[in-house]
């Protein structure tokens, strides 16, 4: 696979997974349809969410994800503020949302966008207590690692600094580094790419800081976590990390969306991991054909494939 396949794979596919997960959200696993159900159209006799939502449409994850890219992209830097004026726009004005449409808003967020509507700075909206760690902000930060030149420490660094505008709390923070790590090593094809992050966030934060103890406690257990496909950041990385254990893009997409409860975040993370790794290629065409809003992605994408292939990677 070139480089070009796997970048595009790694967009289509969070893309992809987000709008498959999008029709099951908040349905408990045992309501779930066989795994070979699942698809942009739910079965018949399922009752899916969001009834007004077309199938083949991406959530505020996509959007958000997109937003993050753009002004990366526009920006030529990491810069907080114009990503919640962004963010703010999408919710506000549909800006990334397909047809404009808003239909989904983690209540972390919508706390963020309001203080940052009220004048507060955006390095500071996301909340830092430890009931503030749902996953908005790790939903949307893989874009971050496709674009970033820096060193693995200034990668965790514009990584701490993109989650603190919605999640400010270290754990957050943590599982946003640890992802963008994770998708390096995948990118690296390394053959354990889990082990190979957490050993570079290992090196790079400081020893008995608040993120050293977050990553040996959550990330770094004695006994492996099972991924219940919840909203809670941590319970989000190690749902991903069990369901690319399941074989290729659509097997692992699949898998996402049975756990249940937050599908559209779990298939989200899990398919653009899973699309960096497999390529686009993997992605099932009947997906990409289904897959509403590409007119939205493809300039962008253009952008990000042109700045990789202009730094001769």
């Amino acid at each position: 696979m070139s480089l070009r396949d796997r970048i595009e794979g790694a967009v289509w596919g969070l893309l992809v997974g987000d709008a498959l997960g999008v029709p099951y959200e908040f349905t408990p696993p045992r309501r779930i349809p066989r795994e070979d159900r699942i698809e942009f159209q739910p079965p018949r006799d399922f009752m899916r969410s969001y009834d007004h939502v077309r199938p083949g449409t991406w959530s505020d994850d996509g959007a958000q994800a997109l937003c993050l890219l753009s002004s990366l992209l526009d920006r030529g830097r990491l810069d907080p503020q114009d990503l919640m004026e962004r963010i703010s726009r999408w919710h506000r004005h549909g800006l990334y949302a397909v047809g404009g449409d808003v239909f989904d808003i983690g209540l972390q967020t919508r706390q963020a966008i309001d203080k940052f509507l009220e004048g507060e700075p955006a390095a500071t909206c996301g909340r830092t207590d430890e009931w503030g760690n749902g996953n908005g902000s790790l939903m949307r930060v893989l874009p971050l690692a496709l674009w970033h030149r820096g060193s693995d420490a200034e990668l965790v660094e514009d990584s701490f600094r993109q989650s603190r505008t919605t999640h400010g709390h270290p754990r957050a923070l943590v599982c946003c580094a640890f992802v963008c790590l994770w998708a390096r090593a995948i990118l690296a094809d390394l053959s354990d790419p889990w082990s190979d992050a957490a050993s570079r966030l290992e090196a790079v934060l400081e020893p008995g800081g608040r993120e050293r103890a977050e990553l040996d406690r959550t990330l770094r257990p004695r006994e492996r976590m099972e991924g219940k496909g919840k909203g809670y950041v941590v319970d989000t990385l190690w749902s991903v990390r069990q369901c690319l254990e399941h074989g290729a893009y659509e097997q692992v997409v699949r898998a996402a969306v049975t756990l249940g409860h937050d599908t559209d975040t779990t298939a989200c993370i899990a398919g653009g991991l899973a699309g960096l790794r497999d390529g686009a290629e993997a992605i099932p065409r009947r997906w990409m054909r289904q897959l509403r809003g590409r007119e939205i992605v493809e300039p962008l994408l253009e952008r990000l494939l042109a700045r990789i292939e202009d730094r001769g990677d």
